[in-house]
């Protein structure tokens, strides 16, 4: 089903036949129906609270809402060295750091598709070549991923990091010890609600089939979070990243508590997208339960 409710999209659905018919696309029609589900989301009692990050969230070339919500958090906590680490980034065009290497930071991008690694090696040639951008073309796994940080000299403090590898991302960030980000942004299944913490089984060879079988779950996230000195401090609009703080720096900055159960945010996967689904479709594996 789509995203969009029906009482939502039935006034607006003149409108749209016309500016399909007009236009031939669907971008305009998009925006309309988008911004006003937007606006109704964030006019709940729950998310007015103005220390929630939802109503900061805006995209510039992040898939959903993250790169406000990122701008936001680094607005209230300030910024140390600007850097950024990112593993999972596609092409380069549509992820968590590139409006931040844009606006003058500098990081690692490692990337395993190959089509993908072309495309960046070419289009992100210039900040490769400054210095602005170191680029690996490697798969990431939790046996290798402290080492490829070295070889990348890449230690220590940074701000950000970014996980988004559509299946061992809980196993990953549970491995990673030669960075201390001061922020965690990692993708979660929303499938599974709190209080449920669940988590796919770590499969070095995983490849996600576009289903629901993928990751863990926010409440999964949200404990490890707090083995490594995390707080989760809100989730995107549409249920696909978490965002986590290390907690010397939280103080009383963000919407507490800082817990799965009141930062989930259910799955509206086509948010942009008119006719989309909110969900994947169903897929089971090997879980186990956090």
């Amino acid at each position: 089903m789509s995203i969009f409710p029906e009482f939502l999209i039935k006034p607006f659905r003149p409108y749209l036949r016309a500016i399909l018919v007009t236009c031939e696309s669907t971008t305009l029609a998009n925006t309309a129906i988008y911004g006003t589900y937007r606006q109704l989301l964030l006019s709940s009692e729950r998310n007015r609270d103005p220390r929630r990050l939802l109503a900061y969230g805006f995209r510039g070339y992040s898939q959903h809402d993250e790169d406000g919500m990122i701008q936001e958090i680094f607005h209230r906590i300030g910024v140390s060295n600007r850097v950024f680490i990112e593993f999972g980034v596609g092409d380069g065009a549509e992820n968590n750091s590139l409006y931040l290497l844009l606006s003058g930071w500098r990081g690692l991008w490692i990337e395993g598709n190959e089509a993908n690694a072309v495309t960046i090696s070419h289009h992100f040639s210039t900040f490769i070549q400054s210095g602005k951008l170191t680029f690996l073309h490697k798969f990431v796994d939790r046996d290798s991923i402290n080492e490829i940080f070295l070889k990348a000299q890449f230690s220590g403090e940074i701000d950000l990091l970014s996980i988004d590898i559509d299946g061992n991302d809980y196993w990953a960030w549970e491995a990673i010890s030669e960075v201390r980000p001061r922020v965690v942004v990692i993708e979660y299944n929303a499938v599974f609600r709190p209080p449920l913490a669940i988590v796919a089984d770590y499969n070095k060879d995983f490849a996600w089939n576009g289903t629901s079988y993928y990751g863990a779950s926010l409440k999964a996230l949200e404990l490890l979070g707090l083995r490594k000195g995390y707080s989760l401090v809100g989730c995107s609009l549409s249920g696909i990243n978490a965002f986590f703080v290390r907690q010397d720096l939280v103080q009383d900055k963000f919407c507490a508590p800082c817990t799965a159960d009141n930062h989930f945010e259910p799955p509206r996967y086509g948010f942009y997208k008119i006719g989309a689904l909110d969900m994947h479709p169903p897929g089971v594996g090997n879980y186990r339960i956090i």
